[in-house]
């Protein structure tokens, strides 16, 4: 089973050494329910097996190396690319429909960015149709009840001219 995105982040966070409650804040659960978004998430057959995967940080209180901030900046922008998302890719549409389009169409993201991205695509392309207001409805009521045998006949010409 594939992990979602807020399964994801808990497990990366878990990964760096995070409490559980720290994790399920860094992973965007509100902060009231978080011990107890936690503690679930830890039970879930899913998060366990990706947390069996790689090794956890056990060594909380360690520092970690720092590295040259050079480093990190490209380490960050490897990061984005490999999630699938170039934020100077999404900057290049003015469109938000072209943006949608373009997420949509892109194979290299991942499958559950690219259903959102179609879910939010469908109200421009297909329109819903709307429901008619009262007054129209008994307007076409009237229309139609006056046609057929009984119906009221055309009004007299007028002869004049």
């Amino acid at each position: 089973m594939a992990l979602t995105p807020k399964q994801q982040a808990f497990v990366n966070a878990v990964r760096e050494g995070a409490s559980n409650k720290s994790a399920a804040i860094a992973a965007g659960y509100a902060v009231d329910s978080a011990s107890v978004a936690g503690s679930r998430l830890a039970k879930h057959p899913a998060v366990m097996a990706a947390l069996a995967a790689s090794g956890v940080n056990k060594i909380v209180k360690a520092r970690a190396p720092r590295s040259a901030p050079a480093a990190d900046v490209g380490e960050a922008f490897e990061e984005t690319t490999e999630a699938g998302f170039d934020l100077a890719q999404a900057m290049r549409h003015s469109d938000p429909k072209d943006f949608l389009l373009a997420v949509m169409n892109d194979f290299g993201s991942e499958a559950k960015l690219r259903v959102d991205a179609a879910k939010a695509l469908m109200p421009f392309v297909h329109q819903r149709k709307g429901d008619a207001g009262k007054k129209q409805d008994k307007q076409d009521a009237a229309k139609q009840a006056g046609t057929g045998r009984f119906g009221t006949g055309a009004p007299p010409l007028r002869a004049v001219k």
